[in-house]
């Protein structure tokens, strides 16, 4: 057990830090003078609103007057390109949708740390420090200009160009000779709807690296672990509630992917068998994305868990003995009956704390976590399951495996 004295009174309590990953930066700067966000994140049916208005509008004017909405001969028409629709109405908004989600939950991880006293009492200004840090990070300018860069530079004229864009006549690009002729709206999709996406979803990234960051920092704490804390993680498993914050998130990333399977699937006669490795990369990718930053409190767990082990163990072995000598070698007073001793009691709750400190886990994250994190980003490829077999048939093979 660490012999570290916890904070009792912990001042934070009565005003504890607003712990935030999304009240900052620069674009929630310029939200705020639009009257758009506020620092209780509210008017989010406004900001969905508006960057549908801005991204995905524009591209079904522009094709209907290019003639290219609906579609004529074998180019792809823009009502028909699943990947475009699943990026702008169903995962940008999910990208705005998660700040809410993340601002409200990360708050309440946040305060776990101080209402479990898990921060001694002097180690408060390093805590407070790590936060400080976090908000330094978060709030700062080359990181949103970096990711500008990145997503002109890298996201647009190298991944998109080259490895997601259909190489055949679409709404939004001609293949010629020389190269691609963009219509407008294709135009319009490249510089602004496409980059928009990206600008957000890299800032989704990086606010994940500022999360991670934070919790590096914290981990460098000694921190007032319990070995036999019921928990079986020393008092740290609601960073497990973790894949909770991040649920939207994932969400998103699955109806990305949906949509550029849909494509893959519907115009280029691919079948869903196929992606299994692009699927299994996605779960692989966010399972570290989010999990991954957790484990840097493992050194402190197995220490912890050692540490218990060893006196615990002392402990029983002390119990042990003097109730062996007292009811098995005569040392019990011959008016103390044993039917009915606290002695028994005592024991079995003894062994109780031993076997919880004995099943105590080292490493931050439950099975149920990774199972509701595969579970939130498969449900958009659902619905491409029917292109593997009929609902008919899906509907029997559940029920079977239900009943």
């Amino acid at each position: 057990m660490n012999a570290q004295k916890p904070a009792a009174g912990l001042d934070l309590l009565g005003n504890p830090p607003d712990f935030s990953l999304v009240l900052g930066g620069p674009l929630f700067q310029l939200l705020c003078r639009a009257h758009l966000a506020n620092d209780a994140l509210q008017l989010l049916g406004q900001r969905v609103i508006v960057i549908v208005l801005v991204t995905w509008l524009p591209l079904v004017v522009l094709t209907a007057l290019e003639g290219h909405l609906v579609g004529s001969g074998a180019r792809l028409a823009l009502l028909m390109d699943a990947e475009v629709h699943s990026r702008l109405l169903v995962a940008l908004p999910l990208l705005v949708i998660a700040e809410m989600v993340v601002h409200r939950r990360m708050r309440l991880l946040l305060r776990q740390f101080l209402e479990r006293q898990l921060i001694a009492e002097k180690a408060l200004p390093q805590f407070e420090a790590a936060i400080a840090a976090a908000f330094r990070l978060r709030n700062s300018v080359f990181a949103e200009l970096l990711l500008i860069a990145l997503v002109y530079g890298v996201g647009i004229l190298i991944v998109w160009h080259h490895f997601l864009a259909f190489h055949s006549a679409t709404w939004y690009a001609t293949p010629t000779a020389d190269g691609s002729n963009f219509s407008l709206a294709g135009i319009w999709y490249g510089f602004v709807s496409l980059p928009v996406f990206q600008f957000l979803l890299f800032r989704w990234y990086f606010r994940l690296l500022v999360w991670s960051r934070f919790l590096w920092q914290v981990s460098r704490i000694e921190l007032c672990l319990m070995p036999t804390h019921p928990d079986h993680l020393g008092g740290l498993g609601f960073l497990s509630n973790t894949v909770y914050a991040f649920s939207m998130l994932a969400v998103a990333h699955g109806a990305l992917l949906a949509g550029l399977l849909a494509n893959r699937i519907f115009f280029l006669g691919a079948t869903l068998s196929q992606f299994k490795a692009e699927i299994a990369v996605l779960l692989g990718f966010l399972l570290c994305a989010i999990f991954f930053p957790l484990l840097v409190f493992m050194p402190q767990l197995a220490a912890a868990k050692r540490r218990g082990l060893r006196e615990y163990g002392a402990l029983a072995g002390r119990y042990v003995r003097e109730f062996d000598t007292k009811w098995l070698r005569g040392g019990a007073p011959l008016a103390e009956p044993l039917v009915g001793s606290s002695d028994i009691q005592s024991l079995a709750d003894l062994a109780n704390s031993y076997e919880v400190l004995r099943m105590m886990r080292i490493v931050p994250l439950s099975k149920d976590a990774v199972i509701q994190l595969a579970v939130w980003t498969l449900l958009p490829l659902a619905p491409l399951l029917l292109t593997l077999m009929p609902l008919e048939e899906i509907l029997k093979k559940l029920f079977s495996i239900v009943l």
